[in-house]
């Protein structure tokens, strides 16, 4: 599977999995799902762009979006586990496992 193709895979997982956060917990975590909702944002404005670009740039490129992205991930993640909603937290870092991953394969 290409860069481009696992890029908007895991964008389209970021958006289903923040909807169900905010479907399944209260409303005192609105503050760390609005980090997963940045992450979709961020994420969602290279999403067009990620498929122009050429292969030998794709690191200089993509690294920085995609570290922001984790960093902003590994912040809902925290604030979910110290209001003790595990598994929501489980659910942010495997996402966030998901753009390691992906930026580890740059």
């Amino acid at each position: 599977m290409s860069i481009t193709e696992r890029y908007r895979q895991i964008l389209e997982r970021i958006d289903r999995e923040s909807d169900h956060l905010y479907e399944i917990l209260p409303e005192e975590t609105a503050n760390a799902l609005r980090w997963v909702d940045i992450v979709a944002e961020e994420l969602q404005d290279w999403v067009d762009l990620v498929g122009e670009i050429p292969q030998f740039q794709l690191e200089a490129k993509l690294s920085p979006v995609l570290l922001k992205a984790h960093g902003d991930l590994d912040r809902a993640r925290v604030f979910l586990e110290n209001s003790d909603h595990q598994e929501a937290g489980e659910l942010v870092w495997e996402l966030e496992q998901e753009l390691y991953r992906l930026l580890n394969d740059l």
